[in-house]
């Protein structure tokens, strides 16, 4: 029981009390190149830059587990509406080289109550990496 890691505020943890934690973490890298055509031969590639990362994860939000589905996705979302820059810390360790911003947010409705309140749910989240430099 701990703390897995985080993104600015929220804090991906396993405890009695609560459990916020994702699954399905996948992180991709692409780089840009330029093909330079040569007259006879193949063409030349050269590296011109690094892109962005991109990661994404599907966090659950469960009530029986000291959460409130609803304000965990719409925290999200919030902040992939405002462009809110984070840090992103896994097993202690900061992932990338600066910060990173949320891209997308998907909120999944998976269980309601009586009342139409959301007692499971799921967002699919997609981060870039952010450079401040």
């Amino acid at each position: 029981m701990g703390q897995i890691g985080s993104f600015g505020e929220i804090v991906f943890e396993v405890s009695l009390e609560n459990m916020r934690t994702f699954r399905d973490f996948s992180r991709s890298a692409t780089s840009n190149w330029s093909e330079h055509e040569r007259f006879g031969q193949k063409p030349r590639s050269e590296f011109l830059w690094p892109d962005l990362d991109e990661i994404s994860f599907v966090m659950r939000f469960d009530a029986r587990y000291g959460m409130n589905p609803k304000a965990e996705m719409d925290r999200l979302l919030s902040w992939c509406r405002e462009g809110r820059a984070e840090t992103l810390i896994i097993g202690g360790i900061p992932i990338g080289m600066d910060q990173w911003v949320i891209r997308s947010v998907t909120q999944n409705w998976i269980a309601l109550d009586g009342t139409g309140k959301v007692i499971v749910g799921e967002a699919d989240v997609t981060l870039r990496e952010y450079m401040r430099k």
